[in-house]
């Protein structure tokens, strides 16, 4: 997948295309109905599809005193995209000069000027150009002015509940990581690189790899069953998010126990795949009453994980 960064100046192939938009945390279920309408668009067309997003998100821009939860880092985004067939992203970074062009310029500059695109997928709730005027109507008028196409996809939902990145992250919060899997189409996960740590786990017998969690993230604390991807290879364990309330209350970390596995982990990159939730964080009275818990949570996730 070739990926382009603005629209100025872009290669001969990434013009002429079929261009999903939108920001694409999570690249869920519903944005996916937007790829598959450009791929199949594309093949009509002969075009090749891909999908244009900003980055950051445009609230981190607008308030950036309030950290923004991503359910998908760039990288990650990137990945999916690739993964879901299509041939081209374009990231636009999303700055005070993208932020003050009105719709009209934002379609006549990036659209038409910038990626002379063929045709435009957007959702039905797709707002753009400065204060969110411009609108699916805007695009249509548009469209049919400059000669490009233009598909609207309607809410995408399951037994009454529309997709949304708003409600994934919520569910995240709430430590339903299952729930986020269902609008997700496959369960969330986190990518970071081990850090050094207190080594408390390993004193109570349950050494763990520790990450530091991207700024924003409000994953839910508690105990999870996980699965861990190690240089492409998976393993099977428990993840602990929370402040360590029976010691500090410090931090949050994301302390993460791999099952049968002895190898030293830090400073490399793993890959946290949530599976299920099995208890909220609490505060114990004793270093052993928490390690009698550790067992039964390392215990209830070898089973949720023999299962799943």
């Amino acid at each position: 997948m070739l990926t382009v960064h603005g629209y100025k100046d872009v290669p001969q192939k990434a013009r002429g295309a079929v261009l999903a938009i939108g920001n694409f945390d999570g690249v869920h279920r519903g944005h996916r109905a937007l790829l598959r309408a450009a791929s199949a668009v594309g093949r009509e067309l002969g075009a090749p599809s891909g999908a244009l997003l900003f980055e950051p998100h445009p609230r981190e821009f607008f308030h950036p005193e309030e950290p923004h939860f991503h359910l998908t880092p760039l990288p990650r985004k990137l990945k999916l995209l690739e993964a879901s067939g299509l041939d081209l992203a374009v990231v636009l970074k999303f700055d005070a000069a993208l932020a003050t062009l009105s719709a009209e310029d934002f379609i006549a500059r990036v659209i038409v000027d910038g990626l002379a695109a063929r045709h435009v997928v957007i959702g039905h709730d797709f707002y753009f150009g400065r204060k969110r005027t411009g609108t699916p109507e805007t695009m249509r008028a548009a469209a049919a002015e400059a000669g490009f196409g233009v598909t609207v996809i309607p809410p995408v939902a399951e037994d009454g509940e529309v997709f949304s990145s708003s409600a994934i992250r919520l569910r995240l919060a709430q430590g339903d990581v299952k729930g986020a899997a269902r609008p997700l189409g496959r369960n969330w996960c986190v990518e970071g690189t081990v850090v050094g740590g207190a080594h408390r786990g390993t004193g109570l017998g349950f050494p763990t790899a520790n990450i530091p969690l991207p700024r924003g993230t409000t994953l839910g604390h508690g105990i999870y069953a996980v699965r861990v991807n190690v240089d492409g290879r998976s393993h099977q364990g428990a993840a602990y998010l929370g402040t360590r309330p029976t010691y500090d209350n410090g931090k949050p970390v994301l302390e993460v126990f791999l099952f049968d596995f002895d190898e030293d982990l830090y400073g490399r990159e793993i890959e946290v795949e949530f599976v299920d939730f099995i208890r909220a964080d609490r505060k114990f009275d004793s270093s052993e009453a928490l390690v009698e818990q550790m067992q039964k949570d390392v215990a209830r996730a070898r089973d949720i994980l023999a299962t799943d």
